[in-house]
């Protein structure tokens, strides 16, 4: 997915094929789950897009009701999703076509969200972070970073948040975090976990950072120097 309502859909990654999504709105992050596909993003005036679909062919507009972009993305777990975005903004929906607004009780932008350990766990601007145990209530934690997070992860029984200037933070529970060190001073964006190894990748783009535990990394070479959003991964 991508810009101008964007939506590209492939059976093994190789051959790709152009979607009518019924939007020209900017499109930034997806999710599946209960046998549907979520896409979501902003339009003009920066009002949350939410689109679905059961196949990634045909897709439908649902209304979001919220006035802000839903660039932080969106996730699947507790027959739950959760997706978030501008000044705090935070939306459930357990069906993906009626969506419920929740308090964050922050006007930062959010920026990722994930699920792990019974827990969901939103990261955003100047070092944010709120946890739920449903989605629904949403409790501020200490993250002891000014810096911003633009994404978040959960694999190995560990959270993993990455953001500007190379910060990167881990926590067991979401609740107390640990400050990382990356090694680079690039920001980092989308941050995966599989094949037992976390992935994440930078804005600079020739960069790319693995690691087994989350609290010791290494440098990758890309071989591109475009911008690299965001990384995932599917068995």
């Amino acid at each position: 997915m991508g810009d101008n309502g964007t939506i590209l859909t492939s059976s093994d990654g190789t051959t790709w094929t152009s979607r009518t999504s019924g939007t020209t709105n900017d499109l930034y992050r997806g999710t599946y789950g209960n046998s549907t596909f979520v896409v979501v993003g902003d339009n003009a005036t920066g009002s949350g897009t939410i689109l679905t679909s059961p196949d990634g062919t045909t897709w439908t507009s649902r209304t979001s009701g919220t006035s802000y972009n839903l660039s932080g993305g969106v996730t699947y777990a507790n027959s739950t999703f959760v997706t978030v975005g501008g000044s705090g903004t935070i939306l459930t929906s357990t069906d993906a076509t009626t969506w419920t607004s929740r308090t964050s009780e922050t006007s930062e932008y959010l920026n990722g969200v994930t699920y792990g350990n019974g827990t969901f766990v939103t990261v955003g601007k100047r070092g944010t972070i709120f946890t739920s145990p449903d989605g629904t209530t949403w409790t501020s934690r200490t993250s002891g970073i000014t810096n911003n997070l633009w994404g978040v992860t959960f694999g190995n029984n560990t959270f993993v948040a990455g953001g500007e200037s190379g910060t990167i933070s881990t926590s067991s529970d979401g609740i107390t975090w640990t400050s990382r060190t990356s090694g680079i001073s690039d920001g980092l964006w989308g941050i995966t976990y599989g094949n037992s190894i976390f992935v994440t990748v930078s804005y600079g783009g020739e960069i790319i950072l693995t690691s087994s535990d989350g609290i010791s990394w290494t440098s990758r070479t890309s071989g591109t120097t475009a911008i690299l959003s965001d990384v995932t991964y599917k068995e």
